[in-house]
């Protein structure tokens, strides 16, 4: 029982929900003496903890409480080394010790699967970073109205929080955004105001490839840089190209749509090109601003081993790689099967994958700009049947139509990459009903100290 001391209430946690956040529930009495349920839910705290918390709302059925005092604290408790923790969204657990975190992530991916009538004994335990901090090859940093360059707060996208660093991302590329933000700075330029649809500067986009460790910056404003900003863009140009040798593309990117997303209408290329190359288990890609990469280099590399393991691709077979992308699984495949059709949906994706393709001199692919429902019935016909299925669906998942398509298909073996266990485990049991069992799934953490979490998994036909 919780007691309440005004607005004060102490309480233990008792789980946490999908943001990551402790989730308790008080019990008090209303002024006929009823008790009633208050929820609530308590960021930065840990299962079983006990804490003093300040409740704004107390009348309220649920509400989001902040922490002012962990009465009893959880074994694996920690300090976060990041100065910016407390408010910025960018991490939810640097407060917790890294074992916990991966234990976390693993109870994750067994609930979602047993919640489906799967046994969770087929989960192993999460494969761990070496060195969990900055492991990003991407971020994107907001513009505040003043100028400030940081992220967005906890749970508040209209605030941005100032950074002077960042643990999670490439060291270079947080020297090379700070020196953006002491530019923006000094020639006084203001960011996007996003109730007054007013301001300048909106985004920045850093990109770096950790294997040949060329630097993307893109930087996404409502106006050209040109009359007024001539002058400032070559500024930028200049002392960038004089501290920072390994950026070989500076872009400015014209983005006038009310939509906060980094999109853009016109490309201005202020120095370099308008990709960067990059690597990833022995294949060249080239990276545009927009280009969808896995942002951390060295799990993903453990991602497509694990492909290719479950897999057990072979030069006789046929395969399908369906949310191909730009083919971050489909080269690597094509070299060990006698054929590879490639399915994806945006139309930019599948023109890099086959550039891609041809830039690693890779000839037996196939790359379809469709989604994934309209697309594997027209590969199906033209292509043949697959023995090998490998599909990497967004966190929403493929949905119970594709897998239909998937199961009437009747590929030998599956191989399903997935960034989100929920969904994951409610597209497998569509194919159930086709004879299919699960026999293997192998969580990955690429994103330490947030809560998402990665499964490479295979299903075999009975």
């Amino acid at each position: 029982m919780a007691i309440m001391q005004g607005e004060t209430l102490v309480t233990e946690i008792r789980q946490l929900d999908q943001k990551g956040s402790g989730l308790a529930v008080v019990w008090r009495e209303n002024e006929l003496g009823t008790p009633k349920k208050l929820k609530l839910t308590i960021p930065r705290t840990l299962p079983g903890e006990k804490v003093r918390v300040a409740v704004d709302r107390p009348e309220k059925r649920r509400t989001k409480a902040i922490p002012e005092e962990i009465l009893k604290a959880h074994p694996e408790r920690i300090l976060p080394p990041c100065p910016h923790f407390e408010r910025c969204g960018g991490c939810v657990w640097q407060h917790w010790a890294y074992e916990g975190q991966l234990k976390q992530k693993t109870a994750h991916v067994k609930e979602a699967i047993a919640a489906q009538g799967f046994d969770p004994a087929l989960v192993r335990d999460t494969i761990r970073m070496d060195e969990p901090w900055h492991y990003r090859n991407k971020m994107e940093f907001t513009f505040a109205p003043d100028g400030s360059l940081g992220l967005h707060e906890q749970g508040n996208f209209r605030k941005i929080i100032p950074l002077e660093t960042c643990l999670i991302a490439g060291k270079e590329m947080v020297e090379g955004a700070m020196e953006v933000a002491a530019w923006v700075k000094e020639r006084g330029l203001k960011g996007y105001d996003k109730d007054k649809h007013e301001g300048l500067l909106r985004h920045l986009m850093v990109r770096q490839s950790f294997a040949t460790g060329e630097m993307m910056l893109a930087l996404f404003a409502t106006e050209a840089p040109d009359g007024d900003l001539e002058e400032a863009a070559r500024d930028l140009s200049e002392r960038i190209g004089r501290k920072f040798p390994q950026v070989k593309s500076l872009l400015w990117l014209e983005n006038t749509q009310w939509a906060d997303r980094t999109q853009a209408g016109k490309t201005h290329v202020l120095s370099g090109r308008d990709f960067i190359y990059d690597e990833m288990s022995g294949y060249g890609y080239r990276l545009w601003f927009d280009t969808f990469f896995q942002t951390n280099p060295v799990q993903a590399q453990k991602l497509v081993d694990l492909a290719i393991e479950m897999g057990q691709p072979k030069k006789t077979e046929k395969m399908i790689d369906l949310f191909c992308g730009v083919g971050t699984f489909s080269l690597p495949f094509a070299d060990r099967v006698g054929e590879l059709a490639g399915i994806e949906i945006v139309e930019t994706s599948i023109e890099s994958a086959k550039r891609n393709a041809k830039d690693n001199g890779i000839s037996n692919t196939y790359f379809l700009a469709k989604d994934a429902r309209k697309g594997i019935d027209e590969v199906l016909e033209s292509f043949g049947k697959p023995e090998l299925l490998l599909l990497d669906p967004p966190r929403s998942g493929a949905g119970g139509k594709v897998m239909r398509k998937i199961g009437r298909a009747r590929p030998q073996r599956i191989v399903y990459v997935s960034c989100n266990p929920d969904t994951f485990a409610t597209d497998i049991k569509e194919l159930e009903p086709f004879g299919y069992k699960l026999t293997a799934v192998q969580p990955v953490d690429l994103f330490p100290h947030t809560t998402h979490v990665e499964c490479v998994s295979q299903i075999v036909l009975k």
